[in-house]
């Protein structure tokens, strides 16, 4: 009976080995064809299966039996969550109060959400912070950006600068400088003068205009940004110091830090200078002139959510003739219903 049963296994074993040959590969075992090899295995024990095993060796049938053991105390899918993670919307308010206010700590924060009614700990805070690599207060809150400046004397901050236009003339092509001032919290631009070649006495007259107490257009500003062009003299800045403004020079090469006036040079070049052929030094102001009123009074701008600076009413019937005001044969258009 015991040979028997050893030429049996032996058959067993042959067979397995043709098997092997005809598959060219090592098999791969699923899930449940593994459960039933390891626990046949395990009854054998480690010494009868380096015996008789062909297909895996016995480590890889203990370690699976292993593996089941370790599937029948593994209760991980039954664990109940742990601490939920701060909600997206709680970061979101976390970095924009840092960002906004950069003198404010940890406590203070936590008191600012608390006030939202939102509990948060400092830990969390923290952690928000660091992860979105947001220094602490003591670090965070040395110097002050451009940004912040600006923000800060929003209500009486000027710029001003320069662009130039090529005028067809009885010389041939003549460069103008068009002199140009932009309240930055209401956009409003006033032209303060155009002129070939700007001169010292120019610039000293256009500074006695722009802080007259009557007619100045700087009488509510109180800072006044410009480069580092060398017609901004120290006289010029004399005068407007003589009418309680303060003139700031920006850092040389840095456009971006006269950004509205830079943007207004874009758009009055895109949508009036640059689609016009200009002859002579009157058909530039009356054009300059019409743009500015356009600007000022029936353009949409996307920076005061898409509302106009000076409109003529501030109310606008729904009903009514549609009618069209064409400035410059049409070049700038503006659309309002006739009241009834």
């Amino acid at each position: 009976m015991n040979r028997n049963q050893q030429d049996v296994i032996k058959y067993l074993q042959e067979e397995i080995r043709v098997l092997k040959e005809l598959m060219g590969k090592k098999p791969r075992f699923n899930e449940d064809q593994r459960r039933r090899l390891a626990t046949k295995g395990k009854r054998l024990g480690r010494r009868t299966l380096d015996r008789f095993a062909s297909l895996v060796t016995p480590g890889t049938l203990l370690a699976w039996h292993r593996r089941l053991i370790a599937q029948k105390y593994d209760s991980s899918k039954a664990r109940k969550p742990g601490r939920p993670r701060t909600e997206g919307e709680i970061q979101e308010l976390i970095l924009k109060l840092a960002g906004e206010n950069r003198t404010w700590g940890y406590t203070r924060i936590q008191g600012a959400l608390a006030n939202l009614r939102h509990e948060v700990s400092r830990g969390t805070i923290a952690n928000v912070l660091k992860a979105a690599g947001v220094e602490p207060a003591p670090k965070r809150r040395r110097g002050m950006t451009w940004r912040e400046f600006l923000k800060a004397h929003w209500e009486v901050l000027a710029a001003a600068d320069f662009f130039t236009v090529e005028v067809w003339t009885g010389r041939g092509l003549v460069r103008y400088h068009v002199l140009f001032l932009i309240q930055l919290a209401t956009r409003v631009v006033e032209i303060a003068g155009v002129v070939p070649e700007p001169t010292e006495s120019w610039m000293l007259q256009i500074a006695r205009n722009l802080v007259d107490p009557w007619t100045g257009f700087l009488t509510s500003s109180r800072l006044l940004i410009h480069d580092r062009a060398t017609v901004f003299s120290d006289r010029f800045r004399q005068l407007l110091r003589s009418g309680q403004v303060a003139a700031l020079r920006l850092p040389a090469r840095s456009p971006n830090l006269n950004a509205y006036a830079e943007r207004f040079v874009r758009t009055i070049r895109q949508e009036c200078l640059g689609r016009m052929v200009l002859f002579g030094e009157s058909s530039l102001r009356r054009a300059v002139d019409e743009f500015v009123i356009h600007y000022n009074q029936e353009r949409n701008h996307q920076g005061l959510a898409n509302q106009l600076i000076r409109p003529e009413a501030t109310w606008f019937p729904s009903e009514g003739n549609l009618c069209r005001r064409k400035r410059l044969g049409g070049l700038l258009n503006y659309y309002y219903r006739e009241a009834t």
